[in-house]
């Protein structure tokens, strides 16, 4: 069974179909193979999004793109580059800061590379930056999207492990900001060779800068409510989705009014979009992963890991090669069908907590968004910088290495997820 359901799923993947649609045709042809009743299909699908929790996931999507037409991604940006944008390299690192900010806003990391992106590589390139390295920054930055909270990644990878949400998302906070520094550090470390075509800019008037902080305050304050809000204990993480989307919409439309009436139908047409897509995912790797468990397939491969080696850190390495690699061709949620059946056993088995498990997963498939040949990022750069797939995929190894090296820390050590939901007695 196995066998054939990944083996048609992978022909479909090499046929150029969709990979949603490709995990929905390998589960019904693998059903009808098995002679398992179609008619689970539908009631599998309608269970899968039928979740209370999974309501978080078009709120969240809805307040990124609210966020963004309230003109707040470009005062987060005006904030960071009065602050810090006169040192060597204080752009790249305003890029990075900036994007665990709007991260932390929108949830996702494509929404994040587009929305900072539009702004900043034009900005980099006009300050003498190369254009691919400004590029590969920011795919590599938007990858801070789906580690820091509120991630829509983890909202699908608590579903499906039963675990805390709430949980995950504080967990998520050291790990996020280790993937930041260490895209800081190598990015000041290549800029030592590029020093000397660098447009100089003059430091801003603490005045000014008092002025960028007023103006971005009502942005900075956006995450404050939302994780505030979840641990506080004032609402759970799908009713803090609904509070940022009329937060969104109260500071855009009253406060810096840059949303006007006419903008409302094509903010929840995008909106709406980038919902249907992520839940289409969702439903149809449903199938998937229920015939991984129905057919007794990930259970068999999770006997068939654990047979080749007890040690754990060698099991641990394996998983990150197996995540990483299924993060260049996969989505987030995507991968969390396919992968948290088959490793939720092993893991438990080897005694590593499912919420650090959680975590260092969604770095790896995080990681992979921008890795090439097709991570979704690196297109979404690409496309904003106008330049070849070759030249952003030479210049984005650095940081993929950097990003690396945050991933192992994270892995090895679950202290450095753990210690701070723990700390704040999460659970």
């Amino acid at each position: 069974m196995g066998w054939i359901l990944f083996g048609l799923f992978f022909v479909f993947l090499l046929l150029g179909v969709p990979i949603s649609i490709s995990l929905g045709l390998a589960a019904v042809t693998s059903l009808a193979i098995f002679d398992f009743p179609l008619s689970m299909f539908p009631p599998v699908m309608y269970a899968s999004l039928g979740k209370f929790t999974l309501l978080a996931i078009p709120f969240f999507i809805l307040a990124g793109v609210i966020m963004e037409y309230a003109g707040i991604s470009k005062r987060l940006v005006r904030l960071a580059n009065v602050m810090v944008g006169h040192v060597t390299g204080g752009l790249a690192v305003v890029t990075v800061v900036v994007t665990c900010f709007f991260a932390a806003i929108s949830g996702s990391g494509p929404a994040t590379v587009a929305a900072i992106g539009a702004i900043l590589i034009p900005a980099m390139v006009s300050a003498g930056y190369d254009k691919g390295f400004a590029a590969a920054l920011m795919a590599s930055s938007g990858n801070v999207g789906i580690v820091i909270p509120p991630s829509i990644a983890f909202v699908v990878f608590g579903v499906l492990a039963e675990v805390s949400i709430g949980r995950l998302f504080i967990a998520g906070v050291v790990p996020g900001i280790l993937l930041g520094l260490a895209l800081i550090a190598v990015s000041l470390f290549l800029l030592r060779k590029q020093k000397a075509t660098l447009v100089k800019i003059a430091p801003s008037t603490w005045k000014e800068r008092w002025l960028a902080l007023k103006d971005a305050f009502w942005g900075l304050l956006t995450p404050v409510i939302i994780l505030g809000g979840i641990y506080g204990g004032f609402v759970t993480p799908t009713e803090a989705a609904g509070v940022a989307v009329v937060y969104g919409l109260m500071v855009g439309i009253f406060i810096y009014r840059e949303i006007k009436l006419k903008d409302l139908w094509k903010l929840l047409v995008d909106a709406t979009v980038g919902s249907a897509v992520v839940m289409f995912i969702i439903a149809f790797a449903s199938v998937f992963a229920w015939f991984l468990t129905t057919g007794h397939i990930a259970s068999s491969i999770a006997e068939a890991v654990l047979s080749l080696t007890d040690n754990k850190i060698l099991l641990l390495i394996m998983m990150n090669i197996i995540f990483l690699f299924a993060g260049c061709f996969v989505d987030a949620a995507s991968a969390f069908f396919i992968f948290v059946p088959i490793m939720l056993p092993v893991i438990r088995e080897i005694g590593v907590d499912p919420v650090a498990f959680g975590v260092f997963m969604t770095m790896n498939l995080a990681i992979g968004m921008a890795t090439p040949p097709i991570g979704l990022n690196i297109f979404v750069a690409c496309n904003i910088a106008q330049i070849p797939l070759k030249e952003i995929s030479i210049k984005v190894i650095p940081f993929i290495i950097a990003s690396l090296v945050a991933l192992a820390l994270v892995t090895f050590i679950p202290g450095l997820s753990l210690w701070l939901p723990d700390l704040l007695g999460i659970h």
